[in-house]
C-alpha cells in the first residue's frame, strides 16, 4: 500500500492502524475522486419526501421549512430554503429563537404558520422527536416531512408523512453520521435528480462543510467525503456573506481549513443564535448585496466577541460554585445550575468543564419564573444523551446525541435528577470515569524533520476531526530555553525548546498551566501543522503534553532500547519455524487464545533475551506491557490472528468460560484470565460480561480488583442490551483495526516503537 500512495511512510502507517488496509480504501480515504458516495435513495422515506415536494412544488402550496438556530441548523435551513426556491417552490422559513422557543418544533409557532397558510412542514435538524407538534399538524391537514439526524425516541416515531434520519440506518451505513446539513443535502441532491439539475446541488457543499466541521459530525465515509468536497467549495465560495465573514475574521480563503471553521468562522456564526436570532444567517447566505453582507457579518463578530466574553464569566461562576462544594465532582455527573446563567452560552462552558474534570457536565439555567433548560457535553464513550433519557419523566422535554444533549425542567426537580443523572452516569460510565485516558503516539519525530514539507505530507490525511483525529507527535530528550505569554488574557503560551543537539522549535500551549512547565529533560507530545502569518506559510507545533525524564544526578538517563526484530508474519508454515526456534534457542513465547501454542500469557510473562510474539496483540497497551516485562534484546515476531474478534465468535467463546466459572469455580473468574483465554483487552471482557448479563446468561454479583463473581441469569433480556451490544462491536472493531495494523506494519518500527513508548 506504500508503494500505492507514496510521501511519507507515517501517512501510511497512520491509515493502517485507523484500519485502512487497501489501496483502493487508501485512495478513496486521500482523495474524495476516488470515493463513491451512497446514493439519496438509501433513506428509506427519501422518495416519499421528494415526491410530497413534488407535488408542493406543482400545486404552489405554501411550504416552511423549520430548522434550528446552531450553525447545523442555519446551513441545513438554507439548503433547502435555496433549493425550493430554485425548483419553483413556494417557499418560507422558521428557525425558532432560543431564548423564546429553544430547539424543536415550538406549538404556538406552529399554530401561527398553519393560520397563516401553511400546507407542508419540512424540518431540519429537528423533529425526529416531536410527536405532539407532528401529531397536530397532520390532524390540521399539514404534512410533514422530518430531517434530521438526532438520536430516535424510544418507542415509535412521530406520525410524520416521511422521516428522514441517518440513525434509522444501520451503524455501519455510509450515511450514518450525516450531521443536520448533510441530510438536507442529500434531500436537495436527491430533488435536483429527479428535475434533471443534478450538478445544481454542487453549490450547497460550501454550506455542508460550515455544518458538518460546526456540529462535530464524526468524520468517515460520506461525511468526510462532503467535508472534503465542501471544503473546496468554501475556498471559492460565490456567497458575498462568507466572503465578508472570512475577511473580518482574517482568514486567507485559498488556505482554508476546518481548524478556520472550528475556531473562527463557526463560532461567529454560532454566537447569532446563542444571542440573538438566528434568522439573518439565511439571508447572509444569500444575499447578493455587498452592503447589507458586510453589516450582517460585523453584527456575527460584534456578537462573537460578547459570546466570548459572557462564556468566560459563566466559566467563572461554575468554578466559584465547585470550590465552595468539591464534592460535586465526585457524582458521577457535574450538574449546576443558577438563575442569571444566559442559555446561549452554556453549551460552550460545559463542554470545557466536561474536558477539564473528565465527567459528562450539565449546566442549567433557570430564569425565574421559566423552565429551566440545560445543556450537557460528555467525555468519549459515556452517552449523556441516554443517561438523561433515562429521566425523561422527570423532564419537560430532552434529545441530543451520545456526546452532546439538551433539556428543559421544572427548577424544583434540580436536585432530584442531578442525583438520578449521576447515578445512572455511576452505573454505565464507571471505567469511562477512572480511566486516566491514553496518549497514543502515533510517530517519534526529531525536531529538525519538522519542516513544510513534512507537515504537508501529514496534512494529506487531513480534514481531521472526530473519526479521524489530528496526528499526535513526539520528541524526545528535550528542554526548555524560554516562554512568554501570548494572547489577550495572557493565558496562552510560547515556548522555545531545544533538543540535545541544539536545534530548537516555537511550540505554543493553548490555555497554558504555567505551574506544570517542565523543570528538567522532557519528552514533549504534539500536534503539527502549516499555519499562515502575515502571508508567510510555516510549520506551528502545538503542545499536548510533556513528560519529564529521570532526574540525571541520580543515574545515566536511558537511551531509547532498540531490539532486533525478525519478521515470520509471512512464514509458510509457522509452527514448523517455531519448532526450529525452539530446537536452536532458549525462548520466551507469547501465546494466548483458544488456538494457542505452548507458552506463557501476558501476566505470565518474565525477562527474557528472546521473547516469540506468536498471537497479535489485541492493543498498543498490551504490546508495551509486554515488551516491559520481558526487555527482549530479539523479537520474532509471527502475529498470528486469534480469530475471536467477531461479536459472535468471541461471545460464544466468553460464554463457555462464564459456564465453566458457574459449574467448577463457584462463579468466580479472573478478568486477566478471561482476556489471555480470548486474546482481548480487559475492558472487552468487561463489557463482553454485561453483555450476557443483559441477555440473561449470568448476574455479575460483584466486581473487585480484577475479579467477577458471576450467578446464573433468568434467561431474559434488560433495556439495555442495544447500547451494551453497541460498545461490544466498538472496542472489537478497535482491536480488529489493530491486528490489521500489526499484520502490516514495518515489524521493526513497530517493536522498536513499542518499547520507546
Amino acid at each position: 500500500m506504500r508503494a500505492a500512495i507514496g510521501g511519507h511512510p507515517l501517512v501510511t502507517e497512520t491509515l493502517v492502524r485507523r484500519g485502512i488496509t487497501t489501496s483502493k480504501e487508501a485512495r478513496a480515504f486521500l482523495d474524495p475522486k476516488h470515493y463513491r458516495p451512497a446514493p439519496p435513495t438509501e433513506f428509506p422515506d427519501m422518495t416519499r419526501a421528494a415526491e410530497r415536494l413534488e407535488r408542493a412544488i406543482e400545486h404552489q402550496e405554501l411550504v416552511c421549512v423549520w430548522g434550528d438556530f446552531d450553525v447545523d441548523g442555519q446551513t441545513s435551513t438554507t439548503t433547502l430554503v435555496s433549493t425550493l426556491r430554485d425548483l419553483g417552490a413556494s417557499v418560507r422559513f422558521h428557525i425558532p429563537n432560543r431564548q423564546q422557543e429553544g430547539h424543536g418544533i415550538h406549538l404556538p409557532q406552529l399554530k401561527k404558520l398553519i393560520s397563516e397558510g401553511v400546507e407542508v412542514l419540512l424540518t431540519c435538524d429537528t423533529g425526529i422527536t416531536a410527536h405532539g407538534p407532528i401529531a397536530h399538524a397532520q390532524k390540521r391537514g399539514v404534512d410533514v416531512i422530518v430531517t434530521d439526524h438526532h438520536d430516535l425516541p424510544r418507542g415509535s416515531l412521530p406520525n410524520a408523512y416521511a422521516a428522514i434520519d441517518p440513525k434509522m440506518l444501520p451503524q455501519t451505513h455510509a450515511l450514518r453520521e450525516l450531521p443536520g446539513v448533510g441530510v438536507a443535502y442529500k434531500l436537495a441532491q436527491m430533488m435536483y435528480h429527479r428535475a434533471d439539475r443534478a450538478e445544481e446541488t454542487y453549490r450547497h457543499l460550501d454550506l455542508v462543510a460550515l455544518g458538518i466541521v460546526a456540529d462535530v459530525a464524526t468524520q468517515v465515509n460520506d461525511v468526510r467525503y462532503l467535508l472534503q468536497r465542501g471544503l473546496e467549495a468554501l475556498r471559492h465560495t460565490e456567497r458575498l456573506g462568507l466572503q465578508v465573514l472570512m475577511e473580518i475574521a482574517e482568514l486567507n480563503p485559498k488556505l482554508l481549513t476546518e481548524e478556520h471553521i472550528g475556531f473562527e468562522l463557526a463560532p461567529r456564526l454560532n454566537a447569532l443564535g446563542r444571542l440573538a436570532d438566528a434568522t439573518p444567517a439565511v439571508e447572509l447566505f444569500t444575499t447578493d448585496d455587498l452592503e447589507r453582507a458586510r453589516i450582517l457579518a460585523h453584527e456575527l463578530d460584534g456578537l462573537n466577541a460578547r459570546r466570548k466574553m459572557m462564556c468566560d464569566q459563566v466559566t467563572q461562576a461554575a468554578e466559584a460554585q465547585i470550590e465552595r462544594d468539591p464534592s460535586l465532582l465526585d457524582r458521577g455527573a457535574l450538574v449546576l445550575s443558577h438563575t442569571s446563567w444566559p442559555g446561549g452560552v452554556i453549551g460552550i462552558v460545559a463542554g470545557r468543564l466536561a474536558e477539564r474534570y473528565h465527567q459528562p457536565t450539565i449546566l442549567i439555567t433557570k430564569p425565574p419564573g421559566e423552565p429551566a433548560r440545560g445543556s450537557a457535553r460528555s467525555i468519549e464513550g459515556c452517552d449523556i444523551s441516554a443517561a438523561i433519557a433515562a429521566h425523561g419523566d422527570m423532564l419537560q422535554g430532552f434529545g441530543g446525541h451520545p456526546m452532546a444533549a439538551g433539556l428543559s425542567i421544572d427548577p424544583q426537580k434540580i436536585p432530584e435528577f442531578r442525583r438520578a443523572v449521576s447515578r445512572t452516569v455511576r452505573e454505565t460510565c464507571t471505567d469511562v470515569l477512572t480511566a486516566k485516558p491514553a496518549l497514543e503516539i502515533d510517530g517519534y519525530v526529531p525536531l529538525t524533520d519538522l519542516s513544510l514539507d513534512f507537515v504537508e505530507q501529514i496534512e494529506r490525511l487531513a480534514p481531521f476531526g472526530p473519526g479521524n483525529p489530528p496526528l499526535t507527535l513526539a520528541t524526545q530528550g528535550l528542554s526548555l530555553k524560554a516562554h512568554t505569554t501570548v494572547g489577550r488574557a495572557g493565558d496562552h503560551l510560547k515556548l522555545i525548546v531545544e533538543d540535545e543537539e541544539g536545534a530548537t522549535q516555537p511550540v505554543l500551549w493553548w490555555r497554558a498551566e504555567p505551574t506544570a512547565l517542565p523543570q528538567g529533560p522532557f519528552d514533549l507530545a504534539y500536534t503539527v501543522r502549516a499555519a499562515n502569518y502575515r502571508g508567510q506559510r510555516d510549520v506551528q507545533i502545538e503542545w499536548i503534553d510533556a513528560r519529564p525524564l529521570e532526574d540525571l544526578e541520580k543515574g545515566p538517563r536511558l537511551e531509547r532500547p532498540t531490539t532486533d526484530v525478525v519478521d515470520y508474519r509471512d512464514a509458510p508454515d509457522p509452527r514448523g519455524e517455531l519448532e526450529r526456534l525452539h530446537a536452536e534457542k532458549d525462548l520466551m513465547v507469547w501465546s494466548e487464545g483458544p488456538e494457542a501454542v505452548a507458552g506463557r500469557d501476558r501476566y505470565q510473562l518474565g525477562p527474557s533475551g528472546s521473547l516469540v510474539i506468536w498471537t497479535t496483540p489485541p492493543g498498543g497497551p498490551e504490546l508495551r506491557s509486554a515488551l516491559a516485562r520481558v526487555s527482549p534484546e530479539t523479537v520474532y515476531l509471527f502475529a498470528v490472528d486469534p480469530g475471536l474478534d467477531r461479536p459472535e465468535s468471541f461471545l460464544t467463546h466468553l460464554a463457555r468460560r462464564a459456564r465453566q466459572a458457574l459449574l467448577d469455580e463457584g462463579g468466580k473468574v479472573e478478568l486477566s484470565a478471561l482476556a489471555a483465554a480470548t486474546a482481548q483487552r480487559e475492558e472487552t471482557i468487561r463489557v463482553g460480561l454485561r453483555w450476557l448479563e443483559a441477555r440473561g446468561h449470568v448476574v455479575i454479583l460483584e466486581e473487585r480488583r480484577g475479579a467477577t463473581r458471576l450467578a446464573p441469569g433468568d434467561g431474559s433480556d434488560t433495556a439495555n442490551l442495544s447500547e451494551i451490544a453497541e460498545r461490544l462491536r466498538a472496542l472489537l472493531q478497535e482491536t480488529t483495526a489493530y491486528r490489521a495494523y500489526v499484520s502490516r506494519a514495518d515489524a521493526e518500527a513497530l517493536i522498536n516503537n513499542a518499547l520507546s513508548d
